[in-house]
């Protein structure tokens, strides 16, 4: 499969610098959303770029190193529990991903999105499926993914009871016990947890 369909078909239109944005973290019961674009060298692939999800966590943590050395640009934003429950979680991913793409030090002049169209003030492609079809959406997914992933760990170090090191703030079984048992903390997004806890 070529994963640089889309981004040659830009280049052919003219465009120099193409930004793929992804986001980590929309269903989980608690912590942020986060959303990382990124701008990568199209004459200098790294091999192994796929959806984060497909990859092992020791894959992930080597391709991010690698993606975040050879980037043109980088930005990695994230959305806080508190935000989310004001304004939902698709408003939530939509301004993280505008503020991953203004985070931008050189401004793309067409981002490809993963996922629908989502009407973002910003020129964009939409790509269902994108972190596994294009290769500058997956660097993104790495990035994001890793970045996140390491952010739970830290928190774990905070909250152990949670366990967030090793569900990543999801919604396990073990997780929601212990949320039923003791109650939620400040990373968890009162908005998910309602079917189940009540203050």
């Amino acid at each position: 499969m070529d994963k640089l369909e889309y981004e040659r078909k830009n280049l052919e239109k003219g465009y120099k610098y193409i930004a793929g944005v992804d986001e980590v973290g929309r269903g989980p019961l608690a912590g942020p959303v986060v959303c990382c674009a990124v701008i990568m060298p199209l004459n200098d692939i790294i091999s192994g770029v796929d959806d984060s999800k497909k990859l092992s966590e020791k894959k992930r943590e080597e391709l991010s190193d690698k993606i975040k050395e050879k980037a043109v640009s980088c930005s990695v934003f994230e959305v806080s529990p508190e935000r989310i429950d004001e304004i939902n979680i698709l408003n939530a991913v939509k301004e993280c991903m505008v503020s991953a793409v203004n985070g931008l030090h050189i401004k793309p002049d067409i981002t490809l999105v993963d996922g629908v169209d989502t009407n973002l003030p910003i020129n964009a492609e939409y790509i269902v499926k994108g972190d596994a079809l294009s290769y500058t959406i997956g660097c993104a997914s790495i990035v994001a993914k890793v970045y996140r992933d390491n952010l739970m760990k830290e928190y774990a170090k905070i909250f152990p009871e949670y366990s967030f090191e090793k569900h990543k703030g999801y919604g396990t079984k073990a997780h929601i016990d212990k949320i039923k048992e003791i109650g939620p903390c400040r990373l968890h997004r009162k908005t998910f947890i309602k079917n189940f806890w009540e203050e």
